[in-house]
């Protein structure tokens, strides 16, 4: 079955979305440690062993054929002085050669008894002289005035053994051009081979290429796509099939997560609401701590349940709702919401947000504040304002950020403080659509501090924002 073929979520089916700052695998990979250089290499190495074994065993073979003629023709000349000593005679039928080269007559008791012209005048040393013994008469090879040559001897009758030899310069220059031809080769054969499979890997491996830059690009968060199969039905295609099968069932499992998370949600969002307003209208006709305890506690399970909810949906359907509102009523909500707050800062300006969103951002950070610190414990949030920027500063007087966390702490179900770990994901997802940005870490004299920053009104309303509402909307409480 085709992986086109699966029952897929339509989600899969989206055109791939970029992840920002996303490099290409390619430009990361470096070339030393890539399939296509290893590959290349492997060809390479196979290529060149086989190239020396076969040009290594065709050399061996022509120079032993080349020696094998050369022994042949030398011993053919032995033989036909030989008989022309012993023949002195025409021959019928036979063409025999003149006697003339490197020869010599030897007796029976070793002694030179004729020497060729050629022979006599090319000897190194003292002259040969007749009646004296022949000093080249066993050996085989020797050189003659730096010549190499090769010797043969054979019986001839009365006059006793004739000697014959024959120059080395042609098989030497062969055994050398060979030699040298196979160093050539051992030079320009791996460069050549190297780039030649460098490019066939190229080509050979451009769909996988091409997949792998897709696939770096796929953001899990937003939508699993399907990666485009190659015609050709090889590994590759294998490969790309298994994963965009993959990716279907990761899609498919997803969804499945979101729509039971989304269940709990709504199963517990409902029985805590009316909790939350019942703790909250006992606590205020008895004035007992406990109960105003257990609705703080009411209250904290209601936001998480929210940031719950925004985990379900995904930061892709959170929509913002903007509006201009003023800085107090911000204020007034926060401090209902997190009680013992010192607010600090100039709260007399205006802000363009959503309101409700910055709500649960701005809570968040104060709530996990306020659990760092303490009942004791001190937290503060100062707002500043610049032409550009607005920015929320929340500090806490509590031990700090764990340093082994890091950036991981913006993570969900992430925490250094026994919580949920939701709430700083979600409050940084809610600064990102605002245009803005949520930083973290511990301040120089203790506690931790986390910076908010939103784009100032009027550079928001530059960029356009759409249709602001110039009345303040009523806050969800």
């Amino acid at each position: 079955m085709s992986v086109s073929q699966l029952e897929a979520p339509p989600t899969v089916r989206r055109n791939i979305p970029l992840t920002p700052g996303a490099g290409l695998y390619s430009a990361r990979v470096a070339w030393r440690h890539s399939l296509r250089f290893r590959l290349a290499l492997v060809y390479t190495l196979a290529a060149l062993a086989a190239i020396t074994l076969i040009t290594l065993g065709m050399s061996v073979y022509l120079l032993g054929q080349i020696g094998a003629q050369f022994d042949r023709r030398l011993n053919d000349r032995a033989e036909a002085v030989a008989e022309r000593l012993t023949n002195p005679g025409p021959t019928l039928g036979k063409k025999l050669p003149p006697i003339q080269g490197y020869i010599a007559v030897i007796d029976t008791d070793g002694n030179l008894t004729s020497i060729s012209n050629a022979l006599q005048s090319n000897t190194v040393g003292s002259k040969l002289n007749i009646g004296e013994p022949f000093p080249y008469l066993h050996e085989k090879r020797f050189n003659v005035l730096g010549t190499p040559m090769r010797a043969a001897t054979r019986p001839a009758g009365d006059y006793g053994t004739v000697w014959v030899a024959l120059p080395e310069n042609d098989l030497v220059s062969a055994r050398n051009s060979t030699l040298s031809a196979l160093g050539l080769a051992w030079l320009i054969t791996p460069a050549l081979m190297l780039l030649l499979g460098w490019w066939l890997g190229k080509r050979a491996l451009a769909d996988l290429s091409r997949a792998a830059e897709l696939a770096d690009r796929i953001d899990p968060s937003k939508s699993l796509a399907m990666l485009p199969l190659p015609d050709r039905e090889d590994e590759v295609h294998r490969l790309l099939a298994a994963i965009n099968r993959l990716n279907v069932r990761i899609e498919a499992g997803q969804q499945r997560e979101k729509q039971l998370l989304g269940q709990i949600v709504h199963e517990l969002g409902a029985p805590l609401t009316v909790l939350k307003a019942s703790l909250e209208r006992a606590g205020e006709r008895t004035g007992d701590i406990e109960v105003q305890r257990a609705a703080l506690v009411a209250d904290e399970l209601t936001f998480t349940t929210q940031d719950l909810m925004q985990l379900a949906r995904g930061h892709l359907e959170m929509r913002l709702v903007w509006h201009y509102i003023p800085a107090r009523t911000l204020q007034g909500r926060l401090d209902r919401l997190v009680p013992g707050t010192a607010f600090t800062g100039d709260w007399n300006t205006g802000l363009l947000c959503d309101p409700d969103r910055l709500t649960q951002a701005l809570r968040n950070l104060l709530a996990n504040a306020r659990r760092a610190a303490g009942l004791e414990g001190t937290v503060t949030i100062c707002l500043e304002e610049t032409p550009d920027v607005v920015k929320f500063v929340v500090r806490d007087s509590g031990p700090g950020l764990p340093a082994e966390l890091g950036e991981r702490i913006f993570e969900p179900f992430v925490s250094g403080a026994g919580s949920s770990g939701l709430g700083l994901s979600v409050s940084r997802q809610i600064a990102v659509l605002h245009g803005g940005q949520l930083t973290g870490g511990n301040h120089p004299q203790g506690g931790a501090q986390f910076i908010l920053t939103l784009p100032g009104a009027a550079l928001a309303d530059d960029e356009g924002s759409g249709d602001l509402d110039p009345q303040e909307p009523p806050l969800k409480s």
